[in-house]
C-alpha cells in the first residue's frame, strides 16, 4: 500500500473517531497506559514527546509527572485529536502542554530535544515503524528513553475479526500489518534495529469489558480505526457488519455484555549516554 494513502486513511479516520474515542477506550486501554507510564519513570522538569497522542490519555498523566517545570509535546496526524488536546490543556490551565499535527516518521523537532518519547498504541498504524523509532532516537537526548505500547498477538485479541469484516465490504487499508509488532519479539527487534539499547519488553493480558452489544459495536466501529470506512456504509451494510462482528465475539458473551480477551506489548529502549 502507498504509505501516503495509508496516512490519509489514518488521518481522516481518526478525525471521525475523535469525539467517541475516549468514551469507548479510556478504561479499556488503562493497563497498557499505566505500564507505559511506569516504565517511562518520568521525573519533574523533563521534556516529553507523546506520539499518536489521541485525546491525551498519556499526555496529561505525563504532564502531571513532569510538572510545570517540564514540558510535554503531543503530536498526532489527526487535526481533531490535536484540537481536542489543545482545548483540554487550556481548560486545565496546563501551559507546559502543547499539541501539534505531525508525522511520526518525519518529526519537526531538533536533535536531542526530549528526555522521553512515548507512544501508547499508535505505532501499529505507522507505515514504517522502524523509521518512526529512528526519528524517536534522533530527537532523544543521550541517555533518554522511548517507551512504546502496541496490541499483542492476533490470536490473543478476541476482537481481531473487525478488520477482515470491514475489509470485506470496502478496502479500508487501515493497517495491513496491525498485529505484526505484537508478534513474537518483533517490537524489541525493531527497537534494536533503530539503534536503541537495553531494550526490554513486557506482555500484558487484559479483558475488554462492554456492558452491552451497543457498547461493543460502538468501540469497534465508531470509536476506533475503522471509523472512516464505517461512515461510508449504508444502513443495510452496517446491520450486516454488526451482526457478523457480534458473531465473532459471541463466545465472550457475559450476561448482557461481553468480556473480550486482549493483549498488549510494552517495550522500553534507551539511547546511548553521552561520553565523559
Amino acid at each position: 500500500m502507498d504509505p501516503r494513502l495509508q496516512l490519509r486513511v489514518q488521518r481522516y479516520g481518526w478525525d471521525k473517531a475523535a469525539p467517541y474515542y475516549e468514551g469507548f477506550w479510556a478504561r479499556q486501554l488503562a493497563p497498557a497506559r499505566g505500564r507505559l507510564l511506569a516504565l517511562a519513570a518520568l521525573r519533574p522538569g523533563e521534556r516529553v514527546l507523546d506520539l499518536a497522542c489521541g485525546t491525551g490519555l498519556v499526555t496529561f498523566p505525563a504532564a502531571a509527572a513532569v510538572g510545570a517545570g517540564g514540558a510535554v509535546t503531543a503530536t498526532d496526524i489527526s487535526d481533531a485529536m490535536v484540537s481536542f488536546v489543545t482545548a483540554e490543556a487550556a481548560r486545565r490551565g496546563l501551559a507546559h502542554v502543547a499539541a501539534r499535527r505531525a508525522d511520526a516518521e518525519d518529526m519537526p523537532f531538533p536533535d536531542a530535544s526530549f528526555d522521553a518519547v512515548l507512544c501508547g498504541l499508535g505505532l501499529m498504524y505507522v507505515p514504517d515503524p522502524r523509521r518512526c523509532l529512528e526519528e524517536s532516537r534522533r530527537v532523544l537526548r543521550p541517555g533518554g528513553r522511548a517507551v512504546m505500547a502496541v496490541w499483542g498477538a492476533r490470536e490473543r485479541c478476541g476482537w481481531a475479526e473487525i478488520f477482515p469484516i470491514v475489509d470485506a465490504q470496502v478496502r479500508s487499508e487501515v493497517c495491513p500489518l496491525f498485529f505484526q509488532l505484537g508478534t513474537g519479539d518483533a517490537l524489541s527487534i525493531v527497537l534494536d534495529l533503530a539503534g536503541f539499547t537495553a531494550v526490554r519488553t513486557e506482555r500484558i493480558s487484559t479483558v475488554l469489558e462492554y456492558a452491552s452489544a451497543a457498547d461493543a459495536l460502538g468501540a469497534a466501529f465508531v470509536g476506533g480505526p475503522v471509523a472512516m470506512a464505517y461512515s461510508r456504509f449504508d444502513e443495510a451494510t452496517r446491520d450486516a457488519v454488526h451482526a457478523e462482528y457480534l458473531r465473532s465475539i459471541a463466545s465472550y458473551r457475559a450476561r448482557d455484555g461481553y468480556r473480550i480477551p486482549g493483549e498488549f506489548v510494552v517495550a522500553v529502549g534507551e539511547t546511548a549516554a553521552a561520553r565523559v
